[in-house]
């Protein structure tokens, strides 16, 4: 398991994303197919940890199934009777589809049955259902917290009911999951929702399912009839749509990132309530097109997004999506009526908050909704995902802010989309970086500062701020041993960059950090591993659009890794020493060719031999040696590498 995952900035979002198959189509679809009469041939399954805990339950309780292609499965049904193994452990892990149906399932069949999951199941509120199952005779116990998992299940008592009544306010899988249960009665039941039903398009999704599989229900100013005669039967084959809500972050992307991005696999003749995301993107001046099987979104025309206040009670899941779209609006926007993100994978309105904070943005939180004010400027953050595969995939967008973003815990995303990082990077392209490093004297800092300047890319000489360092060091009398204090001195040193001037503290510095000295300390400090990771965030913050030269020793290896270019300039060290024989005759100073070429020699030697950072060639290097070609030469020649590479 990776600890973190470094997103670099994104520069622009463009192509097509097959979606993974809908969660939670796929939970139903496998738990009626288990419940009906004959085989289902279930097409396009999602794999997943929550698809994987179903189909572990379904075994665990005698119901026979066969995967028969790559996302294709065969479940034979047990024709409603009571499943064949009647005393089972299930360990349903953080899966709500499979926990709670399973739950109303099980309490209606006669047998003795222990669910229990990841802490934080036990921390989500299952209540209402026991107490709506509780009417029908159900009797189940709570092994730990009143409320809440793991439960015990035992065979259900008699009872005549004709009407059970049950909360709608809390989770729509409560509701959803009860209704699935109803024809094991075997006689006519009403269910009445009390009070306001959320999520109603997740039950409008079962309902829809629960006719395909031949049972359908009448239903009537929030009731729910089951007429007592219809029994779960096989359709032969079904076919899982693509996940509609793991479809908001392409979709949100291409908006994001210019577009179009197209996801296929949903469209307008989708059962999922979450397509309707694309009605709150086109609310946002967004452009949205759509077909049958396909979604596809671009940026508005004018490249603003507007500040949005909407009531997204049907689109939960995809709701999160916006909360991160919030940050590039045009000034605050509200997202209301959310408040069943506090029973999910986590507290998704407590987590949202604070992570938007995180990236500089002002929230205000509220039982069942969010005002999210964007900042002038997105900051670099580190993302807790709080085992919540949403959060990860949501705030996977920040990236379009010109930010570096590192999801904490990225594996999290394997309960509804475990191909999610792979597809992320097919659409999303990254601010471009050209690294070019080599020897002392090479020439790569007046290349690197040529071909910013062709190319319009920002330009990071990176040895500057190892001698900003030594400088402020060498004023502050610091010992360039002392690594810790030179890191804490990397951290908050007041730097800013301004044309081709370099400010410390707001003095101009530029020639202040050429001298010998200094430039004798900063390779002694730039030793310390402490230091260069002081100076990383700093270093990566210079990726912005449209692109970035960056010149120094672990450009390519470190700092930027991923960079699409990197080129190793180098030349021989009697020409170097020519180089740099002729740099100080300009300025005036006295020099021996003979005593800089060994003085490059020894330079070169102590930087292969550097325990941190040496001096080499990435394996995916270009090789550059500028000994017989000028500065411009050497410029088109890395020009040319950009432009074969489609980066410019």
């Amino acid at each position: 398991m990776s600890a973190f995952l470094d997103l670099p900035p994104a520069r622009c979002a463009q192509g097509s994303a097959r979606l993974p198959g809908s969660k939670s189509i796929s939970n139903r679809v496998l738990l009626l197919a288990a419940l009906a009469e004959g085989d289902t041939h279930i097409h396009d399954l999602l794999h997943s940890d929550d698809v994987a805990r179903m189909l572990e339950a379904l075994e665990a309780l005698g119901v026979r199934w066969e995967r028969t292609g790559a996302h294709d499965y065969v479940v034979h049904g047990t024709a409603g009777a009571p499943f064949p193994v009647r005393e089972a452990e299930l360990f349903l892990g953080n899966a709500g589809t499979a926990f709670r149906p399973l739950t109303a399932v099980l309490a209606l069949m006669d047998g003795e049955y222990r669910l229990r999951g990841v802490p934080r199941m036990h921390e989500r509120p299952i209540g209402d259902l026991v107490e709506a199952l509780r009417q029908l005779g159900a009797r189940i116990d709570y092994l730990e917290n009143e409320g809440y998992p793991p439960l015990a299940i035992h065979p259900p008592a008699p009872v005549s009911v004709e009407t059970v009544r049950i909360r709608g306010n809390v989770s729509s899988q409560f509701l959803s999951a009860l209704l699935m249960a109803l024809p094991l009665l075997g006689r006519p039941i009403t269910v009445e929702v009390v009070g306001e039903l959320i999520s109603r398009p997740y039950v409008a999704l079962t309902l829809a399912l629960m006719a395909r599989f031949g049972v359908e229900l009448v239903e009537r100013d929030g009731r729910f009839h089951y007429d007592g005669q219809a029994r779960y039967r096989s359709p032969g084959e079904v076919y899982v749509e693509g996940d509609a809500s793991s479809a908001s972050y392409f979709l949100a992307a291409g908006v994001l990132g210019g577009g179009p991005v197209r996801v296929e696999g949903v469209g307008r003749t989708s059962l999922q309530g979450d397509v309707r995301f694309a009605e709150a993107l086109e609310a946002l001046g967004a452009r949205v097109a759509m077909g049958e099987n396909w979604i596809e979104a671009s940026a508005p025309e004018n490249g603003r997004l507007r500040a949005f206040d909407l009531d997204l009670n049907h689109i939960p899941d995809a709701a999160m999506t916006l909360a991160v779209v919030a940050l590039f609006c045009e000034g605050p926007s509200r997202l209301r009526h959310i408040g069943s993100w506090r029973v999910k994978e986590t507290d998704r309105i407590a987590a949202m908050a604070t992570e938007l904070r995180k990236l500089g943005a002002t929230v205000e939180e509220g039982p069942d909704f969010l005002v999210i004010t964007p900042p002038e400027r997105l900051q670099p953050a580190a993302i807790a995902t709080y085992d919540d595969h949403r959060m990860a995939m949501c705030f996977s967008l920040a990236a379009f802010g010109d930010i570096y973003v590192r999801i904490l815990e990225p594996e999290c995303v394997n309960k509804t989309f475990p191909e999610y990082w792979q597809v992320y990077r097919s659409v999303v392209r990254p601010v471009p970086v050209v690294a070019i490093d080599g020897p002392t004297a090479s020439g790569k800092g007046t290349v690197a500062a040529r071909l910013a300047e062709r190319l319009g890319w920002h330009y990071l000489d990176s040895g500057a701020l190892y001698r900003l360092v030594a400088l402020a060091a060498l004023r502050r009398g610091l010992a360039t041993e002392d690594a810790a204090m030179l890191a804490r001195l990397a951290r908050d040193l007041d730097v800013r960059f301004s044309g081709d001037r370099i400010l410390l503290a707001g003095e101009d510095v530029t020639e202040a950090i050429r001298t010998e000295d200094v430039s004798a300390a900063a390779s002694r400090i730039a030793v310390h591993g402490t230091v260069r990771e002081a100076l990383l965030a700093r270093q990566r913050a210079f990726r912005r659009r449209p692109g970035l030269v960056a010149e120094g020793r672990d450009m390519g290896s470190v700092v930027f890794p991923d960079a699409e270019l990197k080129v190793f300039l180098t030349a021989s060290v009697e020409v170097r020493a020519e180089r740099r024989f002729k740099q100080l005759i300009d300025k005036g100073m006295s020099a021996s060719i003979e005593r800089l070429r060994e003085e490059l020699e020894a330079r070169d030697r102590r930087d292969r031999e550097r325990a941190i950072a040496p001096l080499q060639q990435c394996p995916d290097a270009l090789r550059l040696d500028t000994s017989h070609i000028g500065v411009e030469e050497a410029v088109e020649a890395i020009f040319d590498w950009v432009r074969t590479r489609g980066l410019a």
